[in-house]
């Protein structure tokens, strides 16, 4: 019995491993971010135009993500969704796209 339930966890262990989750350890913020250089372009590529999953008219999650002041409205949950990875969906943010991200929301998110 106690060999199933090491067997169990060192399964579940496993597949926790192989998860998207991120680490905030490279994240870089040596460099100021700007709202219309640095983040819109990953917003638009990763999330609401080439993705289509944040696009107007979007009711998925926090809905559009196209202009500032719906960005902005939910920076928090775009700066924790990117660094555990569970956003995008269907992919993933290079280390300057997620430094981009999480520098600009963390310097306080000004338009830029």
């Amino acid at each position: 019995m106690k060999k199933m339930g090491l067997l169990a966890l060192l399964g579940i262990s496993f597949l926790l491993s192989c998860s998207k989750n991120k680490t905030t350890a490279n994240i870089d913020c040596t460099t100021s971010k700007s709202f219309a250089t640095d983040v819109l372009p990953v917003i638009q590529s990763s999330c609401s135009y080439s993705s289509s999953c944040h696009a107007t008219g979007s009711t998925k999650g926090p809905g559009a993500l196209v202009t500032y002041a719906q960005i902005y409205s939910v920076r928090t949950s775009i700066r924790s969704a990117v660094t555990n990875g569970t956003m995008p969906e269907n992919g993933s943010l290079s280390a300057a796209e997620l430094s981009a991200i999480v520098c600009w929301i963390d310097a306080g998110a000004s338009d830029n």
